[in-house]
């Protein structure tokens, strides 16, 4: 798994992408990380740099993570995962925790994160059609155009909601959403008990907005923070506050 890396040091951020993106996602970071913070951004398997996954599993998936992670535990690491990446976040601190390394997870941090599918993600995902309306819509620079028209109001007028897909195969962008429909419910989470923030901008989805009740109801612990002047695109729009919000009350 092809892995970038930001920044110098021994406190460690693991920076895990969405559906389109790549390591590129976290990059707006690097000139505003702490002194002594590294971060780690993978390419995801099939994604940028890195080869296609042994199988498109969800299981085949979490053990490249795991055994990215490896070499980097025990010291405290902050996963980071952004929009559908912070899922992935999730299964991956799972994971540890069950392996006993619930005290390697300094902090789990969010970014823009749905508890539910939206329903376009159903459709992408329809055995009938959902080749089709992917090449309908993130599939052709139209589609994409049309996309980020509608959505304005969730982004700023300098970002772009659907650049990501460019670059993306048709077949690695569906075989991912299948990986995350494995995921039946956000609710098997609700077993990990380790600190974790959302982060999500003032201007994102109104379904982001709506599963931060689902997710409250899952961790009494949860602190969530809203990234000003930012929509569904905080990295990007707002770079420096999410930087500050993941080292806020660091140890």
């Amino acid at each position: 798994m092809y892995v970038e890396r930001y920044g110098a040091g021994s406190r460690l951020w693991l920076g895990l992408h969405g559906w389109s993106g790549d390591h590129r996602t976290f990059e707006p970071l690097a000139r505003y990380l702490p002194d002594g913070v590294v971060l780690y951004a993978p390419d995801l398997p099939g994604c940028g740099k890195s080869p296609p996954p042994g199988s498109w599993t969800l299981a085949s998936v979490l053990q490249e993570l795991l055994d990215l992670v490896a070499p980097l535990v025990p010291p405290p690491l902050v996963i980071i995962g952004n929009c559908s990446g912070a899922i992935l976040a999730l299964c991956l601190a799972q994971q540890l925790s069950r392996r006993g390394c619930t005290s390697s997870i300094e902090r789990l941090v969010l970014i823009d994160p749905f508890a539910y599918w939206p329903w376009y993600f159903r459709v992408f995902v329809s055995p009938r059609i959902g080749r089709y309306a992917f090449a309908c819509s993130f599939g052709n620079p139209v589609g994409r155009r049309l996309i980020n028209l509608a959505l304005a109001g969730k982004r700023r007028a300098d970002t772009d909601l659907a650049e990501g897909f460019a670059g993306v195969s048709p077949d690695v962008a569906l075989a991912w959403l299948r990986i995350l429909r494995e995921i039946e419910s956000v609710k098997v989470f609700a077993e990990l008990d380790l600190p974790i923030r959302i982060l999500h901008g003032d201007r994102t989805f109104a379904a982001v907005r709506r599963s931060l009740t689902v997710f409250r109801g899952l961790w009494p612990q949860m602190e969530a923070r809203v990234i000003e002047g930012a929509g569904h695109l905080p990295l990007r729009e707002a770079p420096q506050q999410v930087v500050a919000s993941i080292q806020s009350g660091a140890t």
